[in-house]
């Protein structure tokens, strides 16, 4: 949308993102109508179309943003201050706790599925939420290099993107298994290397 909202119209869009995140969670992207949606934020047809003048798409994408947005909510306020390695072990317990008790459904991935990760919108919402969740383990990185708790000949940025990747990979491995033993294989190892030898 490129019309400025007012406040009471920012929230009213809002909660209807916020319903459809939730009836997608519930019942799956795919089984939610937007009547279900409607029915949930409590507004009407019209005030549903006034947000979101392109239908289902749009709101997936909204309802996209907001999740992706979660991802890294989920994990603060420890992912936002990675400068001990008691921080570290504690953010990297919460990724795998998330993870775990999301299981093999991910709100994320569903909803990028349905809106075709090949799609500009699509594609934007995810590089977003990769280039700010990999700026904040980097930035974790380069703290503990400077205070010799890091190897400081590792580059930050090349090891921060191998955590996102193995992070990403091995909830791909949960999704296909329904175990975390290959989250938690690819965060663990990434973390002993980046430990000083």
């Amino acid at each position: 949308m490129t019309a400025v909202l007012t406040p009471k119209g920012e929230a009213t869009r809002h909660r209807i993102i916020e319903a459809a995140a939730a009836e997608m969670r519930e019942h799956g992207v795919v089984v939610t109508t937007l009547d279900d949606v409607r029915n949930r934020a409590h507004v009407s047809k019209g005030q549903l179309f006034h947000y979101f003048p392109d239908g289902k798409e749009e709101l997936l994408l909204a309802v996209a943003e907001f999740e992706a947005g979660r991802v890294l909510d989920d994990q603060q306020p420890q992912l936002g201050n990675l400068t001990t390695w008691a921080a570290w072990t504690e953010w990297r317990d919460i990724v795998v706790a998330r993870y775990r008790a999301q299981g093999m459904d991910c709100p994320l991935s569903a909803l990028m599925s349905q809106v075709g990760r090949s799609t500009p919108g699509a594609r934007a919402v995810v590089s977003e939420l990769m280039s700010q969740w990999e700026a904040l383990v980097r930035a974790g990185i380069e703290e503990l290099q400077s205070t010799g708790e890091a190897d400081a000949d590792l580059d930050a940025g090349q090891v921060a993107a191998a955590l996102i990747a193995g992070i990403q990979g091995g909830v791909g491995m949960l999704m296909t298994t329904g175990s975390t033993h290959h989250l938690e294989a690819a965060i663990d190892l990434v973390l002993d290397r980046l430990a000083p030898t």
